[in-house]
């Protein structure tokens, strides 16, 4: 059978469960046997059996998707001698396939940490690299006479300088540089994946007992964000430090290997990871940033969602009091799943823990800058489960298109409206209070407080801040948390209560864990009232 018509089979079957799943299994079994050499169907392949060993109808059919997936090591090897190179697997969306390889820049703490875990494997791309010169003072620092060269020489030769010091050059220069000069450099890096387990087609988190879907997945008009609130508590446990250890590995690797850096991946609080179970084989793991890198006044959190073991998303929340920002991603190899019903276990997930009640959805998520967003309808995808824009010019449009929706069953919104409707945000909510807030607005007031009173100095502004905030409530804030608090108008008038309660948040935010910060928060109504105000404007 040829392979274009098992591809074909293969993607027909994705969300048409089969009736039949011993036609599926034959289906894949025949596959086996084939040595697939063109790239376009070698790339839908594998996509099709990640999304059916996600979503399997049966445990077969599981075991004959990692068959073949385990495989692709060795058949890009016949790509690659067929065509020449594999360039079409370096695309963002395509790349970290088994048994190909791609450049990106990453930040020196991912660098640092993917270094450590597979230095055989990662290099820098000298082809690549075209802000090596940028190099120079650094080198010149850290290389006996390299100020002879670097100053005058039209190109210096960093390469055989770092092999003349008789090191990797990797290993050379995140011992080297500092985190911030790495940065500016942009390195780029060269990631052999070989047949790792670090590979989009082979990582998968150890499970118990697989779920498999023998009927047709949920859809998203069978989902109810409000229904969902009331069905029992997710299942949540805390994760041991080496398992939490262990996951935040896994986690790196599989956002590195698509091009993405997320900021709790890269500073991540192993000690506040959590699992929980969102049923049908789904799994969150969920966790704050570092102490050392929280944000001066929202709670951080992200996570990595998983599907019988095989990572398909990832969230960052940024929490105020009741109200989070929310960044859901699901890789596009599973945008056919059940992504509606893990969006709403997800907000189950976060009203249950963090005591959230309003949603926001920023505009790039929409499609704002974002291309991918407008391509795969993101703003439908919310709006459908109830989400409402904030914005009037918005809100109109949506009116128009939901009218035309319902004339015509055929419509689809163009690009260009879409691009409209992501104008601005979407919230899920009981109520606007928090339709018009952005914590940057504290920010703005904050600056202009700087330039008024201060003549510019915000070193000036956080010292103040500080001692009167010291001086108020008995706690040294932090510097920009400090600012904050101290743009509240009558603090000093406030009750002991409430000074009291404003101490405890504020040693919460550099404590154990952001949850008990945002717990604290939800239950100072004073504070909540000031900042959504001046936050609002």
């Amino acid at each position: 059978m040829r392979l274009e018509h098992i591809v074909n089979r293969l993607e027909f079957w994705k969300r048409r469960r089969p009736s039949a799943p011993e036609q599926l299994e034959r289906l894949l079994e025949q596959a086996v046997q084939l040595r697939p050499a063109d790239a376009e169907l070698v790339i839908r392949l594998h996509e099709a059996l990640l999304f059916l060993r996600a979503y399997p109808p049966t445990d077969r059919i599981a075991r004959l998707a990692d068959a073949l997936l385990f495989r692709f090591h060795e058949w890009m090897a016949e790509v690659a001698r067929r065509q020449g190179n594999l360039y079409a697997f370096e695309e963002p969306e395509i790349s970290g396939i088994a048994g190909t390889a791609f450049t990106a820049v990453f930040s020196y703490e991912v660098a640092r940490r993917l270094a450590s875990r597979h230095p055989s494997s990662i290099c820098v791309d000298w082809e690549r690299f075209d802000t090596a010169e940028r190099m120079g003072p650094a080198a010149a620092k850290a290389l006996p006479l390299a100020s002879e060269d670097w100053p005058v020489e039209a190109h210096m030769p960093l390469e055989q300088w770092l092999r003349a010091a008789g090191g990797r050059a990797l290993p050379w220069l995140l011992a080297h540089l500092s985190p911030n000069q790495y940065d500016a450099i942009q390195i780029p890096l060269r990631w052999e994946l070989r047949n790792s387990s670090a590979s989009r087609t082979r990582t998968r988190l150890g499970r118990r007992k697989l779920f498999v879907h023998p009927d047709a997945l949920i859809s998203r008009r069978e989902v109810s964000i409000e229904r969902e609130f009331t069905t029992p508590p997710i299942p949540v446990r805390p994760v041991a430090r080496p398992q939490a250890d262990r996951t935040l590995n896994v986690i790196l690797d599989a956002s590195a290997v698509r091009y993405r850096e997320l900021y709790g991946f890269s500073h991540p609080d192993p000690a506040s990871m959590r699992r929980a179970d969102l049923g049908r084989g789904a799994e969150l793991y969920f966790f704050g940033a570092a102490p050392s890198h929280r944000l001066p006044l929202r709670a951080y959190h992200a996570g990595m969602f998983f599907k019988n073991g095989v990572p398909i998303g990832y969230v960052e929340t940024l929490s105020l009091f009741e109200h989070a920002d929310v960044g859901f991603n699901i890789y596009y190899t599973f945008r056919e799943g059940e992504n509606a019903w893990l969006y709403a276990r997800l907000l189950k997930f976060l009203r249950q823990e963090l005591g959230l009640t309003s949603f926001s959805v920023d505009a790039y998520q929409l499609g704002q800058g974002n291309e991918e967003a407008i391509a795969s309808g993101a703003f439908w995808f919310y709006r459908k489960l109830g989400f409402r824009p904030v914005d009037a010019v918005v809100l109109r449009t949506v009116d128009r298109e939901e009218q035309r929706l319902v004339s015509d069953p055929t419509y689809r919104t163009p690009a260009p409206t879409l691009r409209r409707l992501a104008a601005g945000p979407v919230v899920y909510a009981m109520d606007r209070a928090w339709d018009r807030f952005h914590v940057r607005n504290l920010g703005f007031r904050a600056a202009r407080l700087a330039v008024r009173q201060y003549d510019g100095d915000v070193a000036k502004l956080r010292a103040t801040a500080q001692a009167r905030i010291h001086s108020l409530l008995g706690v040294e804030a932090p510097p920009d948390f400090a600012v904050a608090l101290n743009l509240v108008p009558g603090i000093d008038a406030w009750n002991e209560n409430a000074k009291r309660l404003a101490a405890q948040i504020v040693r919460a935010k550099t404590g154990a864990s952001e949850i008990r910060y945002l717990r604290l928060m939800q239950r100072h109504a004073l504070l909540r009232a000031a900042w959504l105000r001046l936050g609002s404007a």
